[in-house]
């Protein structure tokens, strides 16, 4: 393994060092991480700090001799976090018609529900959800059976609220058939690619790519290679497409390097190399049969790699 590495270029050699350098650097860091990080402070949903105001300043204007306030400390970490705890009595709450959808949190806080409990329906309501009906009302998380029982009869949900009635179109739309457009894949651009039925820009970007590193198509069939082409796309995208074999570029044998021939998506570094030791030995190559018995070639390489190669 240590041998093959030599064979690379220097440049390659360096990158390959550099690679390792990295990846061993990066594990040195990610192994020290933990020991520099401090624990994340507490944070507080912005969306309940919101209610639990809303709520502090309904109660001003309540008899502060009804309500009793005390001061919790729940220990975390050597932090400390300080909660203020309400008690409502029954002789405070007013009960009122509402609509669940559209209330806002002062509503709510009269209505005698805890600051967390306005804050899931806020929290429902922000993310596109809707009451369609009491019941639905009834599921928040954090409602008692006690309080949906005396909400129950005060809850008015419109019609307009829970019917979203589509409109049928008036008249049938009727579309001109797509106008069939035959295109060569060695030599369509991206534009002309996509005026074929079944080739969006993901597809048209995929044969050019293809294009560029095999040298061009020598078959349609070479379609089935595109990443993502399923057998429904290629049925579809085929009977539109036409390959002009003279367009594509070939590898000169005689005269390529063993990095030009290896970037060939059909050949490896090793039959690369075999066929440079080749011909370094032997001299001149004339025909494929010449290296159709290297030990790394068979009959399918050979049959994909050949019409790229020219023995001039």
């Amino acid at each position: 393994m240590w041998k093959d590495f030599f064979f690379f270029p220097l440049s390659q050699r360096i990158g390959i060092v550099l690679i390792i350098c990295l990846i061993v650097l990066c594990s040195i860091v990610n192994f020290c991480i933990p020991f520099f990080s401090s624990e994340d402070d507490f944070e507080t949903d912005p969306d309940d700090i919101a209610v639990f105001e809303t709520f502090k300043q309904s109660l001003v204007s309540l008899d502060s001799a009804r309500h009793s306030k005390k001061i919790q400390t729940y220990p975390r970490s050597d932090k400390s976090v300080h909660e203020k705890s309400f008690r409502q009595s029954a002789s405070e709450i007013h009960l009122f018609a509402f609509n669940p959808n559209t209330l806002d949190s002062t509503g709510f806080v009269a209505l005698g529900l805890r600051p967390y409990v306005i804050s899931n329906i806020l929290k429902y309501r922000r993310k596109g959800g809707e009451f369609r009906d009491s019941e639905a009302f009834g599921k928040v998380y954090g409602l008692t059976e006690e309080q949906f029982a005396d909400l129950e009869s005060y809850i008015q949900i419109p019609k307009a609220d829970t019917l979203q009635l589509k409109e049928e179109p008036k008249y049938a739309i009727t579309l001109e058939p797509a106008v069939k457009v035959v295109v060569e894949l060695n030599t369509a651009d991206t534009t002309q690619l996509m005026q074929v039925q079944g080739i969006g820009r993901g597809y048209a970007r995929s044969i050019i790519r293809f294009r560029q590193q095999t040298g061009g198509f020598t078959s349609i069939e070479q379609l089935r290679e595109i990443y993502g082409m399923t057998t429904e796309n290629y049925q579809s995208i085929a009977p539109y497409c036409t390959v002009d074999p003279a367009s594509i570029r070939k590898i000169k044998v005689n005269t390529a390097s063993v990095e030009r021939l290896r970037a060939h998506p059909y050949l490896n570094f090793y039959q690369a190399k075999q066929i440079y030791e080749l011909r370094r030995k032997k001299g001149k190559l004339t025909k494929i049969q010449d290296i159709e018995k290297l030990s790394e070639m068979n009959d399918s390489v050979l049959m994909k790699i050949g019409p790229y190669l020219s023995f001039e």
